[in-house]
């Protein structure tokens, strides 16, 4: 599957999950490394780097430069997370626990 399929997919899934939410798709030629989306939703926020597979998600070979460090740092404040199709179950369940929380 390709990445972008996989981010089209998400993102109507996204707003079927979190009706009202606004999604952003963020330019990596802006801030190189910084997750392909970020969500809006009420008084919360999280964003998540879209990969092809579960390889991509567990290998850093397959992560571009500052990728692990702006998700670290993301998740600090609020929700990150790499998603793929995979994990997409898990990481949306963590998502819904995250805002329902209001980290």
């Amino acid at each position: 599957m390709l990445e972008r399929n996989f981010q089209a997919g998400l993102i109507k899934e996204l707003k079927n999950m979190f009706p009202g939410c606004i999604i952003l798709k963020n330019d990596a030629e802006y801030m190189q490394g910084f997750p392909d989306l970020t969500i809006l939703f009420g008084e919360h926020w999280a964003v998540l780097e879209c990969k092809r597979s579960i390889k991509e998600v567990e290998d850093d070979r397959y992560h571009e430069p500052n990728q692990d460090y702006y998700i670290s740092k993301a998740d600090e404040m609020s929700f990150a997370s790499f998603i793929c199709p995979e994990n997409k179950k898990e990481v949306l369940h963590e998502l819904q626990q995250a805002f329902r929380a209001g980290r």
